[in-house]
């Protein structure tokens, strides 16, 4: 949509337990970090690019690179936490957070993230979700999947593979992809409800909305996504992107 700020925020912790120094990580002579600020440039329709981090070290990094970078607190839990600081340091109508886990991600998903005609602009969230073609990720947890409505809004999300085939095997999984998009007021509303019993389960804080009555809009693309995980999914990144050289 014309005239709206869409800004596009990277959220990026240096200590994960499970991958530390993970937005660090090299491939191919650059930090990962570099590569998906590197594909949000190429978005039309960011009004600008912004790393937000808790770490001084990813700080030099991105100065080092010429990358916009804004320091947020260390005690954000979720990266929607962090993107909700930005919100209160920059001014603007839409907030794209990408996962800074995903070197290879294309232009066009963070595109179909943002607000259509006829979308609620007050109070927006949007994920991108994408169909699964490989079987083995719709038992993958790490791969979160949704239903949707005639509306396309989120009906239900899971790390378990919904909806659970007992009539029909002719069905397509969707998942979501590491883009998200909120409103200023659909951020405030993420951190002013507390975490549920069924949020802290499943790890998904989609749920903070379904489980309040909340539009969660599900825009769909087809799209290949590879997120860096674990070290195992950082080499299959570093072979495409060394086989476009």
């Amino acid at each position: 949509m014309k005239d709206l700020k869409i800004l596009g925020v990277i959220p990026s912790r240096y200590g994960s337990t499970r991958f530390p120094a993970k937005p660090l990580s090299d491939i191919c002579g650059k930090p990962m970090v570099w590569y998906v600020y590197q594909q949000a440039k190429k978005v039309k329709g960011l009004s600008d690019v912004v790393v937000a981090t808790d770490d001084e070290r990813i700080v030099d990094v991105c100065k080092k690179y010429d990358m916009n970078v804004i320091m947020t607190s260390n005690r954000h839990k979720t990266p929607n936490d962090r993107v909700w600081e930005v919100s209160t340091k920059i001014d603007a109508d839409i907030y794209v957070c990408i996962n800074g886990d995903e070197p290879l991600i294309e232009p066009k998903v963070i595109e179909r993230s943002f607000p259509e005609e006829g979308d609620e602009l007050e109070y927006f969230y949007s994920n991108v979700i994408t169909t699964i073609e490989n079987p083995v990720e719709v038992v993958d947890p790490t791969n979160i999947k949704a239903v949707v409505n005639a509306k396309g809004d989120a009906m239900w999300a899971s790390r378990s593979p919904i909806p659970f085939p007992k009539g029909s095997m002719q069905f397509k999984y969707k998942k979501i992809v590491g883009v998200a998009a909120f409103s200023k007021k659909a951020l405030q509303f993420y951190v002013d409800t507390p975490r549920s019993q069924l949020e802290f389960a499943e790890e998904l804080d989609l749920y903070r909305f379904l489980e309040n009555g909340k539009t969660v809009k599900l825009k769909e693309i087809e799209c290949h996504t590879l997120s860096v995980d674990t070290p195992k999914d950082l080499e299959k990144v570093r072979e495409v992107i060394a086989s476009r050289k």
